[in-house]
């Protein structure tokens, strides 16, 4: 017998799925070993250790914003190799989401309760951008990463000195965003005028200064 192919209910039934358990549950296993996984643990202040969870918390939410924008594009998106593409950025996404949990546990923080709001945010943008146009949810990939990079690149400076396993992680992320941003432009996607990426800087600075506390 054939597979079944799967209805729009149950593809969005899928993706509530997986929502929950990103946004309830522990990261999934990451395909790549972190890596900070062998280098030595800093020794930080109390001030450092709560900044450098503060930083991580805010990676780590941005990835679960990532997860939910890929998946909401890929669940709408008119091309299949578009939605494949959208499925395995997602995945690829996985390893930062485990290295950044895993660098937040260590340091004794916990990971942002607003995480819930942030993938339903996402998920819906994504969904809203497949629905208009691929070239669209293309162009809003790239332009999402190149945020996530200058967000990444200030973390750097902004990290204690001394914390080179957070640093590892933030650097490794840094250049698999970048390549995610080129290759959704590669691909057919529109560049985005300056007035909607100050928009999205302005959501964007909204989600860094919440999750950073809380």
């Amino acid at each position: 017998m054939g597979q079944r192919q799967l209805s729009l209910l149950d593809k969005l039934l899928d993706q509530i799925d997986s929502g929950l358990r990103t946004s309830f549950g522990n990261a999934p296993t990451p395909q790549r070993v972190s890596p900070a996984k062998t280098l030595d643990e800093p020794e930080l202040t109390e001030q450092e250790r709560q900044h450098t969870i503060g930083l991580m918390r805010v990676n780590h939410a941005g990835e679960i914003c990532a997860q939910a924008l890929y998946q909401g594009q890929a669940l709408t998106a008119k091309l299949p190799e578009v939605g494949d593409k959208m499925k395995q950025a997602a995945e690829e996404e996985i390893d930062h989401l485990a290295w950044c949990e895993e660098r937040i546990n260590e340091l004794g923080g916990n990971t942002s309760v607003l995480n819930p709001a942030w993938y339903a945010m996402s998920f819906t943008l994504g969904a809203g951008a497949g629905l208009i146009s691929d070239k669209l949810s293309l162009g809003f990939v790239a332009a999402t990463e190149n945020q996530v990079c200058s967000h990444l690149e200030s973390h750097l400076e902004a990290l204690p000195l001394e914390d080179n396993k957070s640093r590892s992680i933030i650097e490794q992320m840094l250049v698999d965003e970048a390549h995610h941003a080129e290759s959704a432009l590669s691909a057919g996607g529109h560049r985005f005028p300056k007035p909607i990426k100050a928009l999205m800087t302005l959501v964007s600075s909204a989600m860094t200064k919440s999750s950073y506390r809380i």
